[in-house]
């Protein structure tokens, strides 16, 4: 009996996963012409935009009728070529004219990073730890130009963490806040799950400095934390002494949940940064949230930083739609393999252990998966609204 049982169970083990891949291929393919923004790709890996990719291809998108979306290919941005060789295929090549083209041909526009890559960063010899001169990066010139022409055409525009921080310039920062209904407080954070400097390997080196100068040459941190940046200015609440508990938390507007059925909370634990959002144009679909002892309240208040921004900003009306997701959304540890399995996501729990504090697996699987989902089946139906 045990052996039939064990039979049963292993005939399921291997048919489950092929047919899962079959009803994957039995989707019907669904044309959604994006432009992927993305200047931050160190490797043909893209990072920065797997997550977007991720959901495209398990959505069976494609960019043409037949053709599936690319990680290494279909975006614009930075290209990494072997022996340190790489392309610029940004928008910055781009007249007016093809802009404009562009917005047309475009459904959407999706800025994923526009941090850019670094000399420390791409060349061997560099420290990846410290800060360096910029081979690429910033929203550009072109990139507003896109962005109105996009607007003006009604078209659907997605943006998140750092479109508008460093080193972008301050004209163009201005003008995407006035576009857009936003303004970038200047800050910067991310939580560490240690803040001890001879456990924790993580923590930039120019962080540290920057936070010693200011303080004696001293780093009092033992704990874990949230480091908070603006240009050479380090803040750190410690849990124990200005968090009760330091790991960060997305809560969502109940109207969220049930829109793009999203949990009430979400742990976070990567960068995001600091939005002051204009409520008579956007609406706040969720918030970060710390849990603060007074202390922690206090340093705060004395660097002008708010204790609760938005996660997710949304602006959706018959004149524009746009969203600003205000974390590092669209970079997680997912492997691209997995979307090609239909259903994959009732086996969400084999890809991460939800005790680690640190682990961004399950942001993706619980908060951006549903959340993009929603957002671009919500676009196919507009677009093919009779």
């Amino acid at each position: 009996m045990i052996k039939k049982v064990l039979g049963v169970l292993l005939l399921i083990i291997i048919l489950l996963p092929i047919a899962m891949w079959v009803a994957w291929l039995l989707t019907p393919e669904k044309k959604l012409v994006i432009a992927i923004i993305d200047k931050t790709v160190l490797t043909t890996q893209g990072q920065e935009h797997i997550s977007l990719n991720w959901i495209l291809n398990n959505n069976r998108f494609t960019k043409t009728s037949d053709k599936p979306y690319k990680i290494n290919r279909d975006y614009f941005g930075f290209f990494p070529l072997k022996n340190e060789n790489y392309e610029l295929k940004g928008l910055e090549r781009f007249s007016s004219n093809q802009l404009s083209q562009l917005s047309l041909d475009a459904d959407l526009v999706y800025y994923t990073d526009t941090y850019g890559v670094y000399n420390n960063e791409w060349f061997k010899n560099g420290n990846i730890s410290e800060r360096s001169g910029m081979l690429y990066g910033g929203l550009s010139n072109q990139d507003i130009e896109l962005l109105v022409e996009m607007k003006r055409r009604h078209k659907l525009i997605l943006t998140e963490f750092n479109t508008i921080g460093s080193p972008t310039q301050v004209q163009n920062r201005k003008e995407f806040e006035k576009l857009f209904g936003l303004t970038w407080t200047g800050w910067t954070a991310r939580y560490f799950n240690n803040l001890d400097l001879h456990v924790n390997q993580e923590i930039p080196s120019w962080l540290v400095r920057n936070y010693k100068s200011a303080h004696d040459g001293q780093w009092p941190f033992t704990r874990a934390g949230v480091a908070f940046v603006n240009k050479d200015k380090v803040v750190i609440l410690e849990e124990g002494r200005h968090l009760e508990h330091a790991l960060p938390y997305i809560f969502v507007t109940p109207k969220a949940q049930e829109r793009f059925g999203l949990p009430d909370t979400m742990k976070y634990s990567f960068w995001f940064d600091v939005m002051i959002p204009n409520l008579d144009v956007n609406q706040v679909e969720a918030s970060f949230g710390l849990n603060l002892t007074g202390s922690g309240k206090k340093e705060l208040a004395k660097n002008k930083i708010p204790q609760t921004f938005p996660a997710v900003m949304s602006h959706v009306g018959d004149d524009y739609r746009f969203y600003y997701f205000s974390g590092d959304f669209s970079d997680n540890p997912i492997g691209i393999n997995s979307s090609y399995f239909k259903g994959i996501g009732f086996f969400k729990g084999i890809f991460y252990d939800d005790r680690d504090p640190s682990e961004r697996s399950s942001f993706f699987w619980g908060f951006y998966r549903p959340l993009l989902n929603k957002i671009l089946q919500e676009e196919m139906e507009l677009l093919h609204k009779d």
